[in-house]
């Protein structure tokens, strides 16, 4: 058995210290240690999307990013997203536009498009399906969920915040 290393990172703007074997990635650390049970696993591989957390303002699959590396770094997942009861455009956008269906894949949408829409606040429909392409979604299809995006982009625009 591995010796446990500490770690201490900035999570969704509280800094959280733990301990983790070096082997562990971020995605069993955050749901088995932390107790944040928003990213969901889905392939455990980097093909689906439904880990995505962001490490230093960039998204990543929280699977495939040993949770040693994020010492000092500044972690963003779906639970950090909305202010208190207070959802973000995009979320929003996906509840009223049904751009859900079965759930597993969302946390890593919601965070993947809000990256986007931090990068890109004025995306295209072809921006859209680009940068969310490594997420996959077995249930919806993906026409709701480009809408959803495509309809946060224009509230922020309107004056809300991502």
């Amino acid at each position: 058995m591995s010796k446990k290393q500490v770690v201490t990172a900035t999570i969704n703007g509280r800094e959280e210290t733990f301990l983790c074997e070096p082997r562990q990635t971020l995605l069993e650390v955050l749901r088995d240690v932390l107790r944040m049970t928003g990213t969901k696993e889905g392939c455990s591989n980097g093909n689906c999307g439904a880990c995505t957390v962001m490490l230093n303002g960039r998204p990543v699959d929280s699977c495939l990013v040993l949770a040693v590396e994020c010492e000092n770094a500044e972690l963003e997942t779906v639970e950090g997203l909305a202010a208190g009861d207070q959802l973000t455009p995009v979320q929003n956008a996906f509840l009223e536009g049904a751009a859900l269906q079965c759930g597993v894949c969302t946390p890593g949408f919601l965070v993947s498009a809000t990256a986007l829409l931090r990068e890109n606040p004025e995306p295209t429909e072809h921006d859209v399906r680009w940068y969310l392409a490594g997420n996959l979604c077995r249930c919806t299809g993906y026409d709701k969920i480009v809408r959803a995006v495509l309809d946060a982009a224009e509230r922020r625009r309107n004056a809300e915040t991502v």
